[in-house]
């Protein structure tokens, strides 16, 4: 993720009205009249600061019949928030920290003789250690085209849609336009 990247997510959440609604939407899902009668606003005017938290992913909706309900995306926000404590080189999340003993021995479980991945683990911190293995050889500060991230997950795994996807998911690697960039190693969740 891009230094910008965390720049709007810190402006558009510096918001007194955006963080009253996260903090009611922390309770669970809401829908947009709700959230207008606790704040004591307007429909219009909640809708605006929905859309802003919207855009950053923090907050998702669902349809449910002829109603919207907003939740809160609290993964995202936490990972948000605590990537700029990454930046300077603090982890205050120690379930985060991987010793390298530890990250050779998963990558001697998954990845066979010539390099490429056996099976994609279902575990969290697993998957993330063989996606930090998976990107070692792009450059920081390149962008690549997708045909390009295709061709360089192709020499690790068939499916490079599903490890694409995840590396954008688990913060290695930024998506805009399709144009693909490795984010800074501190905000890497390994």
């Amino acid at each position: 993720m891009q230094l910008s990247k965390i720049v709007h997510f810190h402006k558009t959440i510096g918001d007194k009205t955006r963080i009253r609604i996260i903090y009611l939407l922390k309770s669970g899902p809401l829908h947009g009249q709700a959230i207008a009668g606790k704040l004591g606003l307007k429909p219009p005017t909640i809708s605006h600061h929905l859309a802003k938290l919207k855009e950053i992913d923090v907050v998702t909706q669902r349809r449910d019949k002829n109603t919207i309900y907003f939740y809160l995306n609290e993964e995202k926000l936490k990972r948000m928030a605590e990537a700029i404590t990454k930046i300077g080189g603090i982890n205050l999340d120690n379930e985060l920290i991987v010793s390298e003993e530890e990250k050779a021995k998963v990558i001697q479980n998954f990845i066979d003789s010539t390099g490429r991945l056996k099976t994609i683990p279902a575990q969290r911190k697993k998957k993330n250690i063989l996606l930090e293995y998976m990107v070692r050889g792009l450059e920081q500060g390149k962008q690549y085209k997708e045909e390009e991230i295709n061709e360089h997950i192709l020499r690790y795994h068939e499916d490079y849609a599903t490890i694409r996807r995840e590396f954008v998911m688990t913060q290695f690697m930024y998506r805009q336009d399709g144009v693909y960039e490795l984010n800074p190693k501190e905000m890497w969740p390994v």
